[in-house]
């Protein structure tokens, strides 16, 4: 039976000066009024010299490096525990074409690094770092293109095409990020064309489906039917979601229904019976459950008992970031379970929005900061009184 009370697993890989500085950083990241004000003030801390204090803290504990070659070390530590890593460029918010050529050329990369590496089962991209966030929201809302913009849109399939076919070219799976919902249907189409293109005998393609939404559980039931339709199989990476507090204001905003479920219970609901939804279809899936709940993590070990699927089963893994639920990767892993860590990289001045929301997303989710604090104060003592 799966415990993830046992710390001594949860932070077998951290020194102890490693499990201080986690406990020091996921002690400020408890105190709202702090993360409020590092959001507020961290752009200028890093102008006027703070990067190296940034890059030995929260830089260090949540992302892998600058670099893709920076991440090696990352890799090679979570690989000793048979954890794999999904490197993901964290550049957000760029406008311009060479931009995303740019993260056309990195996505590429990422994959050329996984080809034949065991420790890198997954790679992933976000289609706003190849496209105009202001062009997939004129076409996920079925407006009318101007002939520029027509021929942008071509532009952003063949980046998505080139990287989809890269990754089948090396059967070296890839992850479509969700985004914000209004920008949504454009990369669903993306994430659909892709892999009715690439998954007719494996899963190389994966889109992502955040159950903080309510409609989302329906989708996904529509994209097994369109699957099964068109004869190839559905790549499904579940998560909650990551833009709550953003989604709520604008559809309050706009006066139109959140597409946010109305409570916590209901998403976990949503979660939990997408997972057995792709469990009994597992035949023409693959699943990949991005969670940090442990509920649901042990949901998914019962579901996969019931079924008769081994822990290494290679349809199914589990998800969590880089420096957070480590009690829920490590126990897993060592019970035999495929697990993966996302392992963001970049520049710390690009990286820094990544950065602030995961501190963010620590103070909001009610009772995460506390657990990771709370693990870590544990494992502190057990290794005090050895």
């Amino acid at each position: 039976m799966i415990s993830f009370e046992n710390t001594e697993n949860a932070f077998k890989a951290k020194s102890n000066s490693e499990l201080t500085r986690s406990y020091w950083l996921f002690k400020i990241i408890g105190n709202p009024a702090l993360v409020n004000l590092g959001a507020k003030w961290g752009p200028m801390a890093l102008n006027i010299g703070f990067k190296g204090l940034i890059k030995a803290t929260a830089f260090k504990q949540f992302v892998g490096g600058e670099s893709i070659e920076d991440c090696k070390n990352t890799i090679a530590e979570l690989g000793k525990f048979n954890i794999g890593a999904i490197l993901d460029y964290s550049v957000e918010g760029k406008e311009s074409e060479a931009d995303f050529e740019h993260g056309l050329k990195e996505t590429l990369s990422t994959i050329e690094m996984a080809k034949g590496n065991a420790h890198i089962p997954f790679c992933v991209f976000k289609v706003t770092g190849l496209a105009r966030f202001a062009l997939l929201e004129k076409i996920s809302a079925n407006e009318v293109l101007s002939a520029s913009e027509s021929e942008e849109w071509k532009r952003v399939k063949e980046r998505v095409k080139k990287i989809c076919s890269l990754a089948y070219q090396y059967s070296q799976p890839v992850f479509i990020d969700a985004e914000e919902s209004w920008i949504q249907p454009a990369i669903d189409e993306l994430a659909n064309e892709n892999m009715e293109l690439c998954n007719k005998t494996e899963v190389i393609v994966y889109n992502t489906f955040q159950l903080y939404r309510h409609d989302r559980y329906d989708f996904l039931k529509e994209s097994i039917a369109l699957g099964k339709t068109k004869g190839y199989k559905v790549g499904a990476k579940l998560v909650r979601g990551a833009y709550m507090e953003k989604e709520r204001e604008r559809a309050a905003k706009m006066n139109y229904p959140s597409p946010i479920q109305n409570t916590k219970a209901d998403s976990d609901k949503d979660y939990d019976l997408s997972l057995k939804l792709c469990v009994e279809n597992i035949d023409m899936m693959g699943l990949c459950a991005g969670t940090h709940n442990e509920n649901s993590s042990l949901y998914l070990v019962k579901l996969m008992s019931e079924k008769g699927l081994a822990p290494s089963d290679k349809r199914i893994y589990f998800s969590q970031l880089l420096g957070m639920s480590d009690h829920i990767s490590y126990n897993l892993s060592l019970a035999g379970y495929n697990v993966v860590k996302y392992v963001p990289y970049g520049p710390v001045k690009e990286v820094l929005p990544y950065l602030i929301r995961r501190a963010q997303e620590n103070t909001s989710v009610k009772g995460q900061t506390g657990r990771e604090l709370n693990l870590i104060m544990q494992e502190k003592k057990r290794r005090t009184a050895k």
